[in-house]
C-alpha cells in the first residue's frame, strides 16, 4: 500500500470514480437508490483541485483504490480544528485496513499543520462508517446538519477525535 499527495497528473475522472462507487455502496438504503443511480461520472472531479483541500490518494499494487480529503474547518464556528472532509474507497478494498491508513494519514497532516482538534461529519443512518470512526477514537457531539440527498431528509452529525 502506498498513500501521497494527489498530483497534476492524477487522472481527476479516476478519483471521482472512487468517490461514485464508494457511495453507490456505502450509502445504499440510507440515499434514494435512484438518486445513487443519477450520479454521474465526474461528479467529484472539480473538486479535488480546491486550493482549501488537501488531497490524498492510496494505491494497492500500483492501482488507485482509495481518497481522502482534509482542510481547516469550512464551518465558522468550529474555527482553528482541522475537518476530514472525506475518505471513500472503491467497494472491494473496504474492510481490509486501507480505509484506517487514509484517515490516520489524513489526521497526522492535519496534526503537521498544527491543528489540535480534529472532526469530521458523518450521515447519522451510515452505521457502518460510524463503527468505523468511533473504533478510531471518534466520537459524536450531538452537533448536526440537516439535509435533504434526492428527496429524502437527511441528518449528519458531528464527530470528534479524542485527544
Amino acid at each position: 500500500m502506498v498513500i501521497r499527495w494527489i498530483t497534476p497528473a492524477d487522472d481527476r475522472l479516476e478519483i471521482s470514480r472512487i468517490y461514485e462507487q464508494s457511495w453507490k455502496y456505502a450509502y445504499a438504503g440510507v440515499i434514494p437508490q435512484a438518486y445513487l443511480d443519477s450520479i454521474p461520472e465526474g461528479r467529484w472531479a472539480e473538486h479535488l483541485d480546491d486550493a482549501n483541500r488537501h488531497t490524498l490518494l492510496c494505491f494497492d499494487d500500483g492501482k488507485m483504490i482509495g481518497t481522502s480529503s482534509f482542510s481547516a474547518s469550512r464551518f465558522a464556528q468550529f474555527a482553528g480544528w482541522g475537518e476530514i472532509i472525506s475518505v471513500y474507497l472503491l467497494p472491494d478494498a473496504m474492510r481490509k485496513g486501507y480505509g484506517t491508513a487514509l484517515l490516520k494519514a489524513a489526521i497526522d497532516e492535519l496534526k503537521k499543520r498544527g491543528y489540535r482538534d480534529v472532526f469530521l461529519w458523518v450521515l447519522e443512518e451510515n452505521l457502518r462508517a460510524r463503527s468505523f470512526y468511533e473504533k478510531l477514537g471518534f466520537s459524536p457531539t450531538g452537533d448536526y446538519l440537516d439535509d435533504t440527498i434526492g428527496g429524502k431528509d437527511l441528518r449528519e452529525i458531528r464527530y470528534i477525535l479524542k485527544t
